[in-house]
């Protein structure tokens, strides 16, 4: 299970970090429901892209043996700004298609 945690954290840091995005940036919210799901779907990429860059993340996390306050900090990090960067590409693509 603990090899899974630093994922875990990393979806539910990117469900957040879409949700305070899109609460933020009201006119590119996608709702409660879908800002969850785009950010969870960009808390993954998020982690995984600051993983392959050595900034922390699940594979940093899977390298050390255990979890330390870095690699949870780096997971959340990781997660809620990847969540909320994708959320807010995919409402500007929504408002861009819903204009045209």
């Amino acid at each position: 299970m603990e090899e899974y945690l630093p994922l875990i954290i990393q979806l539910v840091s990117g469900a957040v970090g879409g949700n305070l995005a899109g609460s933020l940036m009201k006119k590119l919210s996608l709702g409660t429901l879908w800002n969850s799901v785009v950010g969870i779907l960009g808390g993954g990429l998020g982690g995984t892209i600051l993983g392959m860059l050595g900034m922390g993340g699940a594979e940093a996390a899977e390298a050390s043996t255990s979890m330390d306050l870095g690699s949870i900090l780096g997971s959340v990090a990781g997660g809620g700004v990847g969540g909320g960067v994708v959320m807010a590409i995919i409402g500007a693509i929504k408002n861009a298609m819903n204009k045209g």
